[in-house]
């Protein structure tokens, strides 16, 4: 019995793994334009933070633009996924509280519907790790950062 949990556990951990996959590859590519955006405009987000009240504005729109774009590259290789994972979930918390928060759930309003759901995957990938397919696997595997 306890060789065919075993095996019925291999069988159901590669969806999972390929799930994650996709699920890291989609989460970072709707990181993509919001980070382009803010990278390519520095001036301009420093104004738009500064507009809706987010303290030092300077230093959380250079914070924000790095960590997004460094946590897409992160993101699609599997590499430190929990870290990156936990530090894209404070932007995302950031964004509810500061933008969408006020324009109620829905994300057609802009309300914090969209956020949200970034912030559901991003704690998933903090509990789960990257999977079975990311570099996190081929570099931590014996230490069980993955």
């Amino acid at each position: 019995m306890k060789d065919f949990l075993g095996e019925l556990y291999v069988l159901f951990s590669y969806p999972k793994n390929i799930v994650l996959l996709v699920s890291r590859i989609v989460i970072a590519y709707g990181f993509a334009l919001p980070a382009l955006l803010k990278m390519n405009d520095l001036e301009g987000t420093i104004s738009w933070f500064e507009s809706v009240s987010i303290p030092f504005p300077t230093f959380f729109a250079y914070l924000v633009s790095g960590l997004e774009s460094i946590g897409i590259v992160l993101l699609i290789l599997g590499l430190f996924t929990r870290f990156i994972s936990v530090m894209l979930s404070f932007v995302m918390m950031g964004a509810i509280l500061f933008v969408h928060l006020p324009h109620g759930f829905l994300a057609s309003n802009n309300g914090f519907e969209i956020p949200l759901y970034y912030l559901i995957f991003l704690m998933i990938f903090t509990t789960f790790g990257a999977g079975k397919y990311s570099l996190d696997r081929l570099f931590f595997n014996g230490v069980k950062y993955e």
